[in-house]
């Protein structure tokens, strides 16, 4: 596993460490058919990779419009998210990664952790392009993700394409 990178990592560090990050779950994935043990793998990469993330996990798709937690490290997760509600629910119903500098002036922000400052959450699509989750991370620090953390966690995320479900 990687050293931690801390939350005052410049740019080029980011870059260079989610380049880095990025080649552990490929080589580990390699020939696993299995989502579960996929998203496992994935999520303890990133956790201990980034130091200011709390909260790492999935939520995978179940029904239409309907998220439940998969898997994750850190606190309790809410056990399941309405596309309609929430940054997770934002995500999977937009398509789009949702960066949260601030959750607490967010409305309708879900607040599984009070101590929750920032959150970024990226969709996972399947090969057709139709979304069967989203990653989640969560930041006890305002502001914890930038730029370079989204194109990175859609970079670890797009590993997770070639499954139908999560």
């Amino acid at each position: 596993m990687l050293e931690p990178l801390p939350l005052a990592a410049t740019a080029a560090q980011r870059r260079a460490h989610y380049a880095e990050l990025h080649a552990n779950p490929v080589a580990m994935l390699e020939g696993e058919d299995d989502a579960v043990a996929a998203m496992a793998t994935v999520v303890a990469e990133l956790h201990h990779a980034l130091a200011y993330a709390h909260w790492t996990g999935f939520y995978r798709t179940i029904e239409p419009g309907m998220l439940a937690v998969g898997p994750y490290q850190g606190g309790h997760g809410c056990l399941r998210i309405p596309y309609e509600r929430g940054v997770c629910g934002a995500a999977a119903r937009t398509g789009s990664t949702q960066l949260v500098p601030d959750v607490h002036a967010l409305p309708g922000h879900i607040p599984c952790a009070t101590s929750s400052r920032s959150e970024v959450v990226v969709p996972v699509a399947d090969a057709s392009g139709r979304v069967i989750g989203v990653l989640d991370l969560d930041s006890d620090t305002p502001a914890a993700f930038d730029a370079d953390d989204v194109a990175g966690l859609e970079q670890v995320a797009g590993l997770l394409a070639r499954f139908d479900r999560l």
